[in-house]
């Protein structure tokens, strides 16, 4: 997701990410169920016109012609197109950088939870096909506020799957050498979709996670169960 930053940061007493992206939020006031739907409607019909045309070239009033409206009903719930485009970007950001927010209480051996999250962080990327690839694609158009509250998700990431990996590595279930590279390496492979996934390929998306699931296992050495 963009930033695969593996620089350790002060750890967390609750291991919590604070997912919360800084925006404005037009002119809206309180969210009800209704108005979260409008929203949805808008956020829908800009990734679509974003994905198959970039940022640049696309505009409010096409939003705007594509939704049936007026400008002033988009304005309501996004102060600009940025806003709109952040937060498209800002979802799969969150799910793939809490994929390892596990309970403090959770028994499992720490290669399992490695691998739970890798993979959680791979089915994140695909499932929020295409709008995961904004950031990759398009890294430009985000404020610096984003830019910092994203890379301090991608901090939260690793400063959970760092430790986890080297306590798999005392466990005997793991085999590697260098902590950082090996973590950022795994979590690479995901990052390499946006140039070249497409849903309605030959394997189903299922299919795509166990396969790319499968390579990040062997680059963090992985041991066969006896």
């Amino acid at each position: 997701m963009g930033i695969t930053s593996a620089t350790p940061n002060k750890p967390s007493a609750t291991h919590t990410a604070q997912p919360h992206l800084p925006q404005g939020t037009g002119r809206q006031r309180a969210a009800t169920q209704g108005t979260d739907l409008q929203r949805e409607r808008i956020l829908q019909a800009a990734a679509q016109l974003f994905a198959t045309q970039g940022y640049a070239n696309t505009t409010m009033a096409q939003i705007v012609r594509e939704l049936g409206v007026t400008k002033p009903f988009v304005y309501y719930y996004f102060r600009d197109k940025q806003e709109i485009f952040e937060t498209l970007s800002w979802r799969p950001a969150v799910d793939c950088f809490t994929a390892l927010d596990f309970a403090a209480t959770d028994p499992r051996r720490a290669s399992e939870k490695v691998m739970q999250g890798i993979e959680g962080l791979i089915r994140a990327t695909i499932a929020h096909h295409p709008v995961a690839f904004f950031a990759y694609r398009e890294p430009q158009v985000y404020r610096p506020e984003y830019l910092e509250a994203q890379k301090k998700l991608a901090h939260h990431f690793y400063d959970l799957l760092c430790p986890l990996l080297e306590e798999a590595r005392r466990d005997g279930d793991l085999d590697f050498d260098e902590t950082k590279i090996t973590a950022l390496a795994a979590c690479s492979l995901p990052g390499f979709l946006y140039s070249w996934y497409r849903p309605g390929g030959r394997l189903s998306p299922d299919e795509v996670v166990a396969q790319l699931t499968k390579l990040a296992s062997r680059v963090i050495g992985l041991r066969a169960k006896h």
